[in-house]
C-alpha cells in the first residue's frame, strides 16, 4: 500500500535532520579523531564500555553498541597493539574470552573523560541554571521516546517553587478542573488568590510549596501554609494527567506531613470536594479523617466540600 504524502510529517523529519546536522558539528563529532585525541568516536565508545565493566566479551561489547562483529574487532585487535586491552579466558565458561582495560587502558579512557566533561562544561556554563535544566530535560525526552529502551515512565522529582511556578499553579488548576470535572472559571480565580496570598505573605519557616517535575516539567504541586495556633492546611494538591499512578500524589502529602512535623504543627487540615476520589484515597490512607461536609455550587455545578484533619 502507497503511503499518502504527510507535509506535516515531512516538515518533522526535516527538523530532526536539521537538529541531528546541527549537534554532530556543535559536539565536533566530524572531525577525523574525537576530543583531539588519538581515538574515533566508535574507539572512544568502546573504550567507554570496557571501563564501565570489569570483564566482558566481544560479543556483549557488539550488542552493546550495536557495532559490526568485523569493525569491532579490528577496533579490539588495535587496542590490544597499543597495550589498552588484556584477554583471557573466562573463569565460568572456558569458552568465552573476557576484556578488560589494562593499567594504560584506564590512562587512556580518563584523559578522554575528562576531555569530554571539559567540553560539555565549556557549553554549558555560558547557559543560565534554568536553560542548562531545559537542554537536560529535552535531551532525557527524546532519549526516552525514540531509545526503545524499558526503563518504563521518566523519573518525577520534588523541588521547591520558583518564579514562574505560580502561574502554571494557577493555569493548571483552572484547565484541568474544567475538563475533567467542569469547573467555572470562578475556581481559577480561587486558585488565584490563594497563590497570590502565599507569595505575598509566604513565611519560609513556617511554609513550604513542593513542585513535582518530569523531564524538566511541572506536573504537580502541592502547599503548606500556616492556619493559626498550631494548624498547618495543606492547599493545591493537583497532579497532572501525564504522571498519575506513579505515586506523585502521595510523596507530595508525605513532604506536607514530614515538613509540618519537622516545624511542631500539631494538626494538619484541608478542605475537599467528594468527588476528587484519588485525592480523598491518598489522604485516608494517611491518616487524615474527615470531620465535615456542606454542599455548595461555588463553581457552576453543585459539590459537596470536605473538611479533612490529620492529628500529628
Amino acid at each position: 500500500m502507497t503511503l499518502m504524502p504527510d507535509p506535516a510529517f515531512e516538515q518533522r523529519v526535516a527538523a530532526v535532520r536539521r537538529f541531528s546536522r546541527f549537534y554532530t558539528r556543535q559536539i565536533g563529532l566530524l572531525q577525523a579523531s574525537l576530543l583531539e585525541s588519538p581515538f574515533s568516536l566508535s574507539e572512544a565508545r568502546v573504550l567507554y564500555e570496557l571501563a564501565q565493566r570489569q570483564n566482558c566479551s566481544a560479543t556483549e561489547l557488539a550488542a552493546e553498541l550495536g557495532l559490526d562483529h568485523g569493525y569491532l574487532s579490528r577496533i579490539l585487535r588495535g587496542f590490544e597493539q597499543q597495550g589498552l586491552i588484556d584477554r583471557k579466558r573466562s573463569s565460568q565458561d572456558g569458552r568465552q574470552i573476557v576484556l578488560s582495560l589494562t593499567t594504560r587502558g584506564r590512562k587512556a579512557f580518563a584523559t578522554l573523560d575528562h576531555l569530554s566533561q571539559r567540553d560539555m562544561e565549556a557549553m554549558l556554563r555560558p547557559l543560565a541554571a534554568g536553560d542548562q535544566a531545559r537542554i537536560v530535560a529535552a535531551m532525557g525526552t527524546i532519549e526516552r521516546l525514540v531509545g526503545n529502551d524499558n526503563r518504563g515512565a521518566p523519573a518525577v522529582t520534588l523541588r521547591s517553587h520558583r518564579p514562574g511556578d505560580m502561574g502554571w499553579v494557577v493555569a493548571r488548576h483552572g484547565a484541568l478542573y474544567a475538563e475533567e470535572y467542569g469547573w467555572d472559571i470562578s475556581f481559577e480565580a480561587l486558585v488565584a488568590e490563594i497563590v497570590g496570598k502565599f507569595l505575598k505573605d509566604f513565611d519560609p519557616a513556617r511554609e513550604h510549596c513542593w513542585i513535582a517535575e518530569m523531564d524538566g516539567e511541572p506536573v504537580g504541586s502541592v502547599f503548606l501554609v500556616n492556619g493559626s495556633a498550631g494548624v498547618a492546611k495543606l492547599r493545591l494538591l493537583i497532579v497532572d494527567p501525564q504522571a498519575r499512578g506513579q505515586g506523585v500524589g502521595r510523596r507530595l502529602v508525605e513532604e506536607c506531613i514530614r515538613f509540618a512535623r519537622a516545624k511542631g504543627y500539631r494538626k494538619i487540615t484541608l478542605w475537599t470536594q467528594s468527588i476528587l476520589t484519588g485525592a480523598r484515597h491518598i489522604y485516608e490512607s494517611h491518616g487524615f479523617k474527615r470531620v465535615a461536609e456542606q454542599p455548595h455550587d461555588g463553581w457552576g455545578v453543585p459539590l459537596v466540600g470536605e473538611t479533612w484533619e490529620l492529628t500529628l
